[in-house]
């Protein structure tokens, strides 16, 4: 049986990169039949990342059938896997997010969570000294996480594990690592061709704070301006997302990459107690500035309070 691995929807390029990654180590070294795939469209960054190492996209899957083999990397939590996750044959679970629960294994499995901020970093230390035969687009897609993940090394959750890989894959790969993170922010950055729903769930992840659901929405960017330019007709598709999406409110966070802090939309009254609460923050009109946040991981999702 072909094992297959994927990361949570809305797949960024540590949840596109990664699975392609684990699946060549499993196929090449391991000697597994693996196949990866997607549980939705990559975000632009990804794109550029699969086009820019000459990978095919992987399968975009919605369900997996009962006893499917799998290997879930980048997350652990259920509301970002498909609905039937729990019927498949879980093998493996290899992420750096918190430990949510809710998953259910057919027996004992191999599960790695570390504190470092990109999966890719933590699958280069689980493969030792095979790590030596990734190829070039392998370690092309490694330190495409990582410098996505870390924000080119500006983000909290960066490590001195997660810089030192990255610096040693782009000495390796003869890449100049600054002007190759700029290449991929502008990727992330050209939103011209979403819809304002698609820019929402581009980058989300549903979160509970005290019985209310939220839809944590991340948009990183080299150049805010473009998707502030368009905050008006955004604040209005956000009341459609969080009804169609089965949440009471969505919030969305516009992270200025390069002068490192996140604008919130402050559609409402709820979301402004959320800003005042959680961020210290004085809110005076639809949005309001967080200087120096920059990760949901570390800074917004552990914050929120109502």
């Amino acid at each position: 049986m072909t094992t297959l691995v994927f990361g949570h929807k809305s797949p960024d390029t540590d949840s596109t990169g990664s699975p392609l990654i684990w699946a060549w180590y499993l196929n090449e070294v391991k000697g597994v039949d693996a196949k990866p795939v997607l549980l939705g469209e990559p975000n632009t960054e990804a794109a550029f990342v699969v086009e820019k190492w000459g990978f095919e996209k992987p399968e975009i899957i919605s369900s997996v059938d009962a006893g499917q083999q799998v290997v879930i990397v980048d997350t652990n939590n259920p509301a970002e896997l498909p609905a039937d996750i729990n019927a498949a044959d879980i093998t493996a679970i290899i992420d750096h997010h918190k430990l949510v629960g809710g998953l259910e294994t057919k027996g004992p499995i191999d599960i790695t969570i570390r504190p470092l901020a990109c999966t890719a970093t933590i699958m280069y230390d689980l493969m030792g000294d095979d790590a030596n035969k990734m190829p070039d687009n392998i370690k092309g897609a490694m330190l495409s996480c990582i410098l996505s993940d870390t924000l080119e090394f500006r983000s909290p959750t960066t490590t001195d594990v997660d810089k030192a890989l990255a610096q040693k894959l782009a000495s390796e790969l003869n890449i100049d690592l600054g002007a190759y993170a700029s290449e991929m922010f502008e990727a992330k950055s050209d939103i011209s061709a979403f819809s304002d729903a698609e820019l929402i769930r581009m980058d989300s992840k549903e979160y509970a704070v005290e019985g209310t659901k939220f839809r944590v929405s991340v948009l990183e960017t080299t150049a805010p301006k473009l998707v502030l330019d368009r905050k008006a007709s955004i604040m209005e598709s956000m009341a459609a997302v969080a009804a169609e999406d089965g949440v009471d409110q969505v919030l969305l966070f516009v992270v200025d990459i390069l002068n490192e802090e996140a604008t919130l939309f402050v559609p409402n009254d709820l979301v402004k107690t959320v800003a005042e609460k959680s961020f210290d923050a004085t809110v005076e009109g639809d949005s309001v500035v967080l200087p120096g946040i920059m990760s949901r991981k570390k800074q917004i999702i552990p914050n929120l309070k109502l």
